[in-house]
């Protein structure tokens, strides 16, 4: 073989073996972290730390090597008598361990300090946190429970979720996490497990429970599997009762035991066994497995081979204190073979009782001492040999982290299950064709759902409690029938399955008739169980299952409805003929635009903070009353803030639903979007002359200038022109113009009692063919050559500019609140007041628009008079980021785009594109933007205060909407602070 050759073979070793190595590390987190014929792996504490071990049970005496065997129930939100009790055991009795209830996170660590200081042998503390510390502590993170996670089909996020539960463990001193839960749960009456559990399905069940364990156990956290043999099919409550289970051997081999024993095989810790009573292992009468050495020594042990530490369940349930007494319970749990007897109520008796055992011969001291060293070998694999006091500083900080945040937010959205999707109907698409009203089960007017859909569509709210449900079933189903999209949302998911959570009988009925008179979608926020209430008639087009009643599951499914994010949750469970484990449709990639957190990009929320401030001082020096301003990128808002108040007398708040005047951003996002729809219906050309477009224009030197130079704003004409003081040089002139009651003639509202003759707008058009052209056609911004395009795009449709841009944009992009003349639309207070008008209309102006030739075309113009909050002029920038495709739907071929939004005369010094503004890329030059934004972005300004920006290179949307005109348009301190392009600065900084 020549050196070539050689080398080439060597190349393709190291090619397969860096394959092989990403493979393996993508393995570790996988789906797929198990087999069924898995060779059993032994828990990862198994030795560890031999010397330390074989040092402490040197200084042990026989009786503390039994207490090292004891868990005891701690809580940090009683009396100090109860502490007092804990340290007497602690120093007494030596126990081993502590299991925290009940309290808080400080008060929690503080005890614990305590605790450990006072112990010989460092305490293994553990917490039952199967949806993560807020299981049992307040103010910490609380994750999803397992049902919810059951319906995810990526079990790396069940993997991310034990990790990060494992770090708040870690974090607060906590060694042993009683979870996962792997009960298969096959009984919908199940009232103790149910939604803690991952579902039916085993299979489903040891897959998610092998990544929480592996999530968990890669960061040191002791995972445990409970209720060891199953306790998933019961009907009765193991801490009120014994449960009985008649199910055959063969069954629970095949069914309940499948996931113990994958778990094993993948190298668990520990174990919890059940109080329960199955015949079929174990008949001795009112003998809880926890107490039958059959089950303990001979299934789990013996058959299973597990390694581990036995935990048994919690002594003081009425499954075994029922039938045994505190202390001598703990010996018979011994016997069975259990290692750590958990929630003992009487350790002083069990250690006696326990001594008595060695002493007839029932157990051997050598059992106690194996049984001491293993816990001791966990100790120290938990970093017990080298333990550390518990900080609290920045503890809730810790516990709470942006991190658990975004995955919380994950986990919930990939859980989100459209069981039922009939023609296709989610997500909602063809705005314009629907009529939406949303119909809240059990919860508040506007809920976090409510105001979520009403991000992408104008919703009809409404709300009734179930109580009331069928009394005002006929005004209901009499008001919605109106709507042909209807979305009711079942809520208070606080019900137990007893009460009839999520849904009962009579939101069957209601259901039943409102499908027969409308296209309904129906959303449950409660136990999936709760499905089978509702019969085929009741089963609505669509169904979406969001499993928890919670504002990020509201957020997110109300997202979900409108194709935010791909759905691809399947069922955990069967409910019913109509509902079977495993039911979901795949909904393809987003198509709107998503509400996020930054995190989900990557960026330190905190980092944002940045931009707080400059909108903050902004504020403080009177540069604007207040603001909005929302960054997106990648098709995600990721930032969307409401600053300050919508005018200095403070009296309201500015809100994210508020709506500014955006000024020559009309511009972009009236006139250029329909210039480009008519270019691609090839009626405009662009190298075309205006006389071509308004044949009055024929024979004059504005009838010369091409589409392209108008829009580049190269045409010559002159910035603007002050029509309105030709209307009011004086009284008698004002009077010929304006009335103040409108009528035939004086038809068009310029502000509040005052209207203009409707025939004006003709004479503006005469006075702009009479204006100066400027014969060098170079760069000059211009709002002359917009008054040309309303005008032509009236004349080719056929319909006023406003319905055209309504029909053709606006409505089917679901933009409710972008419009012109907001006030024939929406409440005054819904509309930001913008300049004092002391010369023309000697008014404020509040919900007309500010420019005075854009009034006297009656609020309607192709430079001005478009008002929009922030989160709908989004859309149209995403839309233009998309090439033109929003929502489902074309809008503006890609070509077009790419025309218009290059720079069309570079090489002459005009840095404009078609329409849209462009960054200056001289920095010797003052531009719109910061110098940080592509060559390729685009966007808009507007006198107002108003600024809306989009970068391809870096598909990021910034958009910030002011009045700094109120109530003087002279205040210049807007540029003269230079915020907009700070801001923007900020955002390139973070990003």
């Amino acid at each position: 073989m020549n050196k070539s050759n050689i080398c080439i073979t060597l190349l393709l070793f190291s090619i397969l073996a860096f394959a092989m190595l990403s493979f393996k590390q993508s393995a570790e987190i996988s789906s797929d972290l198990t087999s069924a014929n898995a060779e059993n792996t032994d828990p990862p504490f198994m030795n560890s730390g031999k010397a330390w071990v074989d040092s402490v049970m040197k200084t042990l005496s026989a009786e503390q090597r039994i207490a090292q065997l004891f868990m005891v129930a701690a809580y940090s939100n009683k009396a100090k008598a109860h502490e007092d009790e804990m340290l007497k055991l602690i120093k007494e009795q030596h126990i081993g361990g502590l299991i925290f209830m009940q309290g808080g996170p400080l008060r929690q660590a503080n005890l614990t300090n305590a605790y450990q200081k006072a112990a010989k042998v460092p305490l293994m503390i553990s917490i039952d946190g199967e949806w993560g510390l807020s299981m049992r502590l307040d103010s910490t993170f609380s994750f999803p429970k397992q049902m919810t996670l059951g319906a995810i089909q990526n079990d790396t996020l069940i993997y991310l979720m034990g990790a990060e539960i494992a770090k708040q463990c870690r974090r607060i001193g906590i060694h042993v996490n009683f979870a996962p839960v792997v009960d298969v749960n096959n009984n919908a009456s199940n009232p103790v497990i149910n939604m803690r559990s991952f579902g039916e399905n085993k299979y489903n069940v040891a897959r998610k429970g092998i990544a929480y364990m592996k999530g968990m156990q890669d960061f040191n956290i002791m995972a445990n599997a409970k209720h060891f043999p199953g306790h998933g099919d019961t009907d009765t409550d193991s801490h009120k009762a014994l449960p009985v289970i008649k199910h055959s051997r063969a069954r629970i081999d095949s069914l309940e035991l499948y996931p113990f024993a994958q778990m094993i095989n993948a190298g668990l810790a520990s174990m919890m066994v059940a109080h329960l009573f199955i015949p079929s292992l174990d008949n001795m009468a009112n003998t809880a497995t926890t107490l039958s050495k059959k089950v303990v020594d001979g299934i789990l042990k013996d058959s299973l081979g597990f390694k581990g530490l036995i935990f048994t369940d919690a002594l003081n349930m009425k499954g075994v204190s029922a039938f045994n007494s505190p202390g001598y319970v703990d010996v018979k749990a011994l016997m069975a073979g259990n290692d750590i007897m958990l929630f003992s109520e009487n350790v002083p008796v069990a250690i006696t009782e326990i001594k008595k055992a060695i002493a007839k011969g029932d157990i051997t001291q050598d059992e106690i001492d194996q049984r001491c060293r293993k816990i001791l070998h966990a100790k120290h694999w938990l970093g017990l040999n080298e333990l550390k006091a518990v900080s609290t500083k920045n503890l809730h900080t810790d516990l709470n982290p942006s991190s658990s945040t975004l995955l919380l937010r994950k986990l919930t959205e990939a859980s989100l299950t459209l069981t039922h999707n009939k023609d296709g109907i989610i997500p909602f698409k063809g705005l314009d064709t629907l009529k939406i009203a949303s119909l809240v089960i059990d919860d508040k007017l506007n809920n976090v759902f409510q105001k979520n859909l009403s991000l992408y569509a104008p919703i009809k709210k409404m709300n009734v409690s179930r109580d009331e449900l069928i009394a005002k079933q006929g005004q209901l189903i009499k008001e919605l029938s109106e709507y042909n999209a209807v979305i009711v949302s079942v809520h208070n998911t606080k019900r137990s399955m007893s009460k009839n959570a999520g849904i009962n009988s009579q939101i069957n009925s209601f259901m039943r008739v409102l499908n027969a008179k409308t296209n309904a979608t129906l959303v449950l926020f409660a136990n999936p169980y709760s499905l089978e209430k509702l019969d085929t008639l009741g089963v609505p087009n669509a169904l979406l299952v969001a499993y928890e009643d919670r504002d990020v599951s509201q957020e997110l499914a109300a997202q979900a409805l409108f194709g935010a994010f791909k759905i691809n949750g399947k069922l955990p469970v069967s409910a019913g003929p109509s509902f079977i484990s495993g039911m979901g449709e795949a909904i393809g990639e987003a198509i709107r635009l998503k509400y996020t957190i930054p995190e989900e990009l990557g960026i330190n929320a905190a980092k944002l903070n940045k931009i707080d401030t400059i909108a903050i001082n902004a504020i403080k020096q009177k540069a604007t009353p207040g603001c909005q301003i929302l960054i997106a990128k990648d098709g995600k808002v990721f930032y969307h803030k409401a600053f300050g108040h919508q005018a200095y007398d403070k009296k309201k708040e500015v809100e994210l639903s508020d709506l500014y005047d955006l000024a020559s951003i009309t511009k972009i996002a009236a006139s250029t979007l329909a210039i480009m729809k008519m270019a691609d219906d090839e009626f405009i050309i662009l190298d075309k002359k205006i006389a071509d477009y308004i044949p009055i224009f024929a024979g004059t030197d504005k009838g010369e200038i091409r589409i392209r130079d108008l829009l580049a704003h190269q045409a010559g004409l002159v910035a603007w022109i002050p029509f309105y003081k030709r209307t009011i040089a004086s009284d008698d002139i004002k009077k010929k113009y304006y009335r103040s009651e409108p009528d035939e003639e004086f038809s068009l509202k310029v502000a509040e009692n005052m209207y203009m003759r409707k025939d004006y707008p003709d004479s503006m058009m005469l006075v702009i063919a009479g204006s100066t052209l400027n014969p060098k056609r170079e760069y000059k911004y211009s709002d002359l050559g917009y008054y040309f395009f309303k005008y032509i795009i009236e004349h080719y449709t056929q319909i006023g500019f406003d319905q055209y841009l309504h029909n053709n944009f606006y409505a089917p992009l679901g933009l409710h609140r972008m419009t012109f003349n907001p006030r024939d639309k929406f409440e005054l207070n819904e509309i930001i007041p913008t300049e004092k008008d002391d010369t023309f209309r000697k008014q404020l102006i509040h919900g007309y628009v500010h420019d005075q030739g854009a009034a006297m075309l009656g609020g309607v113009a192709g430079h001005a008079g478009l008002f929009s909050n922030a989160s709908d002029l989004a859309v149209i920038m995403q839309m233009l980021l998309n090439k033109g495709n929003y929502g489902g739907k074309a809008y503006i071929n890609k070509a077009t785009i790419e025309e218009f939004t290059r720079c069309q005369f570079c090489e002459f010094k005009n840095r404009r594109g078609l329409g849209f503004d462009k960054p200056e890329m001289d920095y010797k030059k003052i531009g719109p933007t910061c110098q940080c934004v592509s060559a390729l972005s685009f966007g808009h300004t507007g006198f107002t205060g108003t600024m809306t920006w989009a970068d391809p290179e870096k598909n990021l949307i910034y958009i910030f909407l002011s009045n700094r005109v109120n109530p003087d348009a002279e205040n210049k301190k807007l540029n003269s602070l230079n915020v907009r392009p700070r801001i923007q600065e900020a955002i390139y900084e973070l990003i």
